[in-house]
């Protein structure tokens, strides 16, 4: 895992994040003057491109603040392109089987790990850094994860589990909830069933235990760490930005006696 992500770990015992979806890198400079432990850069759901991926790296490292870029598919050209960019970590979704997690880690690593092939740019500072010294240990350093989030995941995890490159389990429950009927129910029984029956597996490797929740909401925060998450992703940006300027006009109309 890399280095600043671990420290963090051993000093807290767990790691705090949130979710950045809005093009403008200066959200990930706000956010990681806010403090947390590491920033969540969404490229599956969004209209983040390369180019803003980079610049959203860029401004976090201002604050010391690692980010963590969920790629939108377990490719290996396109992990590639991120990786070379030198962000902290990578989270691979819907990983349903042994051999695409092994696919996913390959992509990170160099042989004779992986499959990684080599030009990285900013991951080096351009050659400003010892690029031999990156290919054996930089890129190792970076953090891998892969996240569960079907019926199918969950039950092949004890071979997937088996991956020595994993560092970290990462949990999306609408999506898991989905896969078993109970549509955003993601504390239904089903899918509270197989997110224990998952955290059983994990913490037997002694690897992360992560969840992505768009909640803020202090309970089910609390429930969630009840069943043993470690790495919590919790809110997005947009969310942050509306709830905030709907209560400002809220208080507007209020103290001026008009309808918001």
């Amino acid at each position: 895992m890399n280095s600043r992500l671990q420290q963090r770990l051993l000093e807290k015992g767990t790691l705090f994040g949130t979710h950045v979806t809005m093009n403008d890198p200066v959200v990930s400079e706000l956010f990681g003057y806010a403090g947390y432990d590491y920033l969540w850069l969404d490229t599956e759901h969004t209209a983040i491109d390369y180019k803003e991926i980079l610049s959203h790296i860029c401004f976090a490292r201002q604050t010391d603040t690692p980010v963590i870029v969920r790629v939108y598919k377990n490719d290996q050209n396109h992990t590639k392109r991120v990786l070379e960019m030198g962000p902290d970590g990578v989270i691979f979704p819907m990983i349903n089987t042994a051999e695409e997690a092994d696919i996913a880690m390959k992509s990170c690593m160099y042989p004779p790990f992986g499959v990684r092939g080599f030009a990285p740019r900013h991951a080096v500072r351009y050659g400003v850094d010892d690029v031999c010294e990156y290919i054996l240990k930089g890129s190792l350093e970076i953090s891998r994860f892969i996240q569960i989030e079907t019926e199918t995941s969950v039950r092949n995890l004890p071979e997937i589990a088996q991956n020595q490159y994993i560092d970290g389990f990462i949990f999306g429950p609408c999506d898991l909830s989905n896969s078993v009927g109970e549509h955003g129910d993601v504390f239904g029984a089903k899918t509270t069933a197989l997110i224990e029956e998952s955290i059983a597996t994990i913490k037997k490797t002694g690897k992360l235990v992560g969840v992505s929740i768009g909640s803020t909401d202090a309970e089910v925060i609390a429930r969630w760490k009840r069943l043993g998450i470690n790495m919590i992703s919790s809110g997005v940006d947009c969310d942050y930005l509306l709830r905030e300027a709907k209560r400002t006009l809220t208080t507007l109309a209020t103290v001026y006696g008009k309808d918001a």
